[in-house]
């Protein structure tokens, strides 16, 4: 999959992608997969006795979802740059979409580029993360 670098304009919206509320239950499995098992994650009465409400999401699985939406609409072999900054806490229920929009297109050394901006909200609209990319165009 290649994007065509003139089929895209400035300020053109990228697909987004919304997942299924975020399980106790796929905390632990992502603990599992990542070796992440920081009890703020999987274990609620730890976490509250770190001072938080109950447990909260993995970062790296919140910068997953973004990833799985860039690597989705350009292809994963064109995503050349890939950061996030990380902005509101995340946790089981909240159900999260993957937005972005394309910020700067332009040519370089002969390869076309895409920058965009992306982030991670949920359903009441609160970003929980923002990030970049940069993508390979055709």
């Amino acid at each position: 999959m290649a994007i065509v670098f003139d089929s895209i304009s400035e300020g053109d919206a990228l697909p987004s992608l919304t997942k299924p509320e975020i399980t106790q239950l796929q905390l632990i499995k992502y603990a599992g997969a990542s070796g992440d098992f920081n009890p703020i994650h999987t274990i609620p009465d730890k976490a509250r006795e770190a001072g938080l409400e109950g447990t909260i999401v993995h970062g790296m699985l919140i910068m997953g979802i973004l990833g799985q939406m860039v690597s989705g609409w350009a292809g994963v072999v064109n995503v050349v740059k890939f950061g996030v900054s990380f902005k509101a806490i995340t946790r089981p229920g909240d159900i999260l979409s993957a937005k972005g929009t394309v910020k700067r297109k332009y040519e370089e050394n002969g390869r076309k580029f895409l920058d965009c901006a992306l982030y991670v909200e949920d359903a009441n609209g609160e970003i929980k993360i923002e990030g970049k990319a940069t993508v390979l165009a055709v």
